[in-house]
């Protein structure tokens, strides 16, 4: 009697699992017209302008192109944005690492105080932000008279870009790297100390490596938005061509000097980097969420004898 009623139940299963609903419950028409949608718009917002970048870049001829980025002011512009990207993303990997590590790791008093900090830049308006370093460095502001007594000039000099640079840029790292820190846990850090593993040893063999590629992930977000910040960059440099005028400054410069193509051919380069910043980014969030998988779907594996030289 129980074989024929585990047969009934069996042939009822596989009934109901035949007539089973398809999760995807919208029509095919439906479906079609969504996409369609999408891709439009991605086509209009995305594609489009950004074909017409290096259209108007190259309008008058690869020559004048290669002329525009070799003129004394732009290659000034390219420069000085590759130095404040290369002292600001350093600075704010530092930052980043030192404070995901200490929320996600540690509990202490004020922990959701700076979590709440750390959130402040994407808040508060780039031109805000700009603004406040020229309130308190500028000749005016808290610090300008001493600066001035020392002969130190902060703002519409490189300093004030970098810092500038640096306050609206200091989340990317952060925020990429706690929730990742917080889903892996600490059981591989408290197994190490066990083994008497020193706290640099933890972070630099067993923190380190397990978070490389959300690392990665924030220092591409972080390097664009160095590269292409406008608003607080602008309030700070003072328009000094040639000297403190970077690659967004430049751009709108040359645009409003009715100078299409070269503003067109420096905007190019910001192009590239966005799509150069695009791939990195699609390969880190790959890695990053198998890590994350990875770490999720195993015990603790600490690396012992990485530990013990």
């Amino acid at each position: 009697m129980s074989t024929v009623n585990q047969k009934t139940v069996d042939a009822t299963t596989a009934r109901v699992t035949e007539h089973r609903l398809d999760p995807v419950t919208e029509p095919r028409v439906v479906r079609w017209v969504l996409t369609a949608i999408a891709l439009i718009f991605l086509a209009l917002f995305l594609v489009v302008p950004l074909v017409a970048v290096f259209a108007q870049a190259f309008a008058k001829g690869v020559d004048y192109y290669f002329d525009s980025l070799k003129d004394p002011d732009a290659w000034s512009a390219i420069k000085l944005t590759l130095i404040v990207a290369a002292i600001a993303v350093p600075l704010n990997v530092v930052f980043g690492l030192t404070a995901s590590w200490s929320i996600a790791k540690f509990e202490f008093r004020g922990k959701a105080f700076l979590t709440t900090l750390i959130d402040l830049p994407f808040s508060v308006s780039p031109v805000v932000s700009g603004l406040i370093y020229v309130l308190m460095f500028g000749a005016q502001g808290w610090f300008g008279p001493w600066l001035i007594d020392h002969n130190v000039q902060i703002i519409f000099a490189v300093p004030g870009i970098v810092l500038a640079t640096v306050f609206v840029t200091f989340p990317f790292v952060a925020r990429e790297l706690i929730p990742l820190m917080q889903a892996q846990g600490n059981d591989e850090e408290e197994a190490a100390h066990v083994l008497g593993a020193s706290g640099w040893q933890i972070f630099r063999r067993v923190t380190l490596p397990n978070v490389r590629w959300g690392l990665l992930y924030g220092v591409i977000l972080c390097n664009a938005r160095a590269m292409g910040e406008f608003g607080a960059v602008s309030v700070v440099s003072g328009h000094i061509r040639g000297q403190t005028d970077t690659m967004p400054l430049h751009v709108e410069i040359l645009y409003n000097e009715y100078n299409f193509s070269a503003a067109f051919a420096v905007a190019s380069l910001l192009a590239l980097l966005a799509l150069v910043t695009l791939g990195l980014k699609l390969l880190a969030e790959r890695r990053m969420s198998q890590s994350i998988e990875a770490v999720q779907a195993r015990p603790a594996e600490l690396p012992v004898a990485s530990l013990q030289n």
